[in-house]
């Protein structure tokens, strides 16, 4: 049983690397580099509530972000049904690098699937629905000044095949070719 568990999982040689210590933390857009910025890449509180949930005031346990949850290098590997939804949570501080007045800060994502809205120190800054594309907010108003921690927290619902939203191969319930 455990081999055959193993050989699911099907690691890739660059999965070894992985830590939540070093997770994707190149640059994301090397043509507009900046002095200040920061990878929000690695180790996230996640929790898996129904959607009708309030914000969690207690987490499930640890996420390595930004691999889906149901993956193995995420750390998780639990699905979440098209009636629930993911929360994550991080902390985080400002970096310290001089910034003009009038600096925005804009937070990045890569891709959410599918429907994000985004808090940060708990006020929703946005929300975006698409699975597929990049999206950016600008969180420069929720954010606390001077050198406080900030609290960001997501939350994503994926209706999977359940909606009339552009989809890939993800199904609830895989069947036949």
């Amino acid at each position: 049983m455990l081999a055959l568990l193993l050989a699911l999982q099907l690691p890739t040689r660059w999965a070894a690397d992985v830590t939540p210590q070093r997770v994707h933390a190149e640059y994301p857009r090397p043509q507009l580099v900046r002095r200040a910025w920061l990878n929000l890449n690695g180790s996230w509180d996640y929790a898996v509530r129904d959607s009708g949930a309030p914000r969690p005031r207690q987490f499930d346990g640890k996420i390595l972000v930004p691999f889906p949850i149901q993956s193995a290098l995420s750390g998780v590997q639990r699905a979440v049904t098209p009636t629930q939804r993911l929360w994550y949570r991080r902390s985080f501080r400002l970096p310290a690098a001089p910034r003009p007045r009038g600096t925005r800060w804009l937070l990045h994502f890569g891709a959410v699937d599918w429907e994000t809205t985004v808090f940060v120190n708990g006020r929703a800054v946005g929300t975006h629905r698409g699975g597929y594309d990049p999206f950016a907010l600008d969180i420069t108003a929720a954010l606390h000044s001077g050198d406080r921690e900030q609290e960001l927290v997501v939350r994503v619902w994926d209706p999977t095949d359940a909606g009339d939203q552009p989809r890939g191969k993800q199904v609830a319930k895989p069947h036949s070719i």
